[in-house]
């Protein structure tokens, strides 16, 4: 039996709760047996390199490896993915979810207050994604919402015009203008970029 460690934070006055940390490359290498990141070597660091397609495939698998249910009905050729909404498993957040974890009960956006001692960006990741966990996390418990890698969202970003897949909170290769809680950013579902990662969310059933 596989070993899945992830911290999930549940979020408050909302029915569904959020990975504390991005998926780092051990997380993702224990569930699917591969890391496709361009920086490695250090431990802790996040997976990258991961498209929309591959984020929902480790989804899928690390809510079988933990019994849970499978959010995500993906087509044999795997372009087309339906959500199970109320299903129980892991999944990505939505936008909307998203920013609302990343505000933290707060009108005011994160990137307003001391960035470089919350993210990691243009100004001081050195060129390269670092270890989850070292900045300082926001007022819920979750770290890396700004910067080090760009996170996938489940949402279209404009479902009248394209498939490109929403992205949040900006990346290690940004400036902080771009490193902020409403800045918004799609692209393809099958793009690879070394800027690019998931956390997980999964939805609370109602008791």
């Amino acid at each position: 039996m596989k070993n899945i460690k992830m911290k999930l934070v549940q979020i408050p006055g909302q029915s569904f709760e959020m990975q504390a940390t991005t998926v780092t490359q051990e997380l993702y290498a224990v569930v699917l047996g591969c890391n496709p990141s361009r920086f490695s070597g250090e431990p802790g660091l996040p997976v990258e390199q991961v498209s929309w397609y591959d984020a929902v495939e480790f989804c899928n698998h690390a809510s079988r490896i933990q019994g849970l249910e499978s959010c995500y009905e993906i087509s044999v050729n795997g372009k087309h993915v339906d959500w199970h909404k109320h299903y129980n498993g892991f999944r990505l957040p939505t936008e909307a979810e998203w920013e609302c974890a990343c505000r933290a009960g707060s009108d005011v956006d994160p990137a307003g207050g001391d960035l470089l001692a919350r993210a990691w960006y243009y100004e001081n990741a050195g060129g390269h994604t670092n270890p989850v966990g070292l900045r300082q996390p926001n007022a819920w418990g979750l770290y890396d919402m700004l910067g080090n890698v760009w996170e996938w969202c489940w949402d279209l970003r404009d479902p009248t015009q394209s498939s490109r897949r929403a992205l949040r909170g900006g990346s290690w290769f940004h400036y902080a203008r771009g490193t902020r809680a409403g800045n918004r950013n799609s692209s393809t579902p099958s793009s690879h970029y070394c800027s690019l990662g998931f956390r997980c969310s999964r939805t609370l059933r109602q008791r």
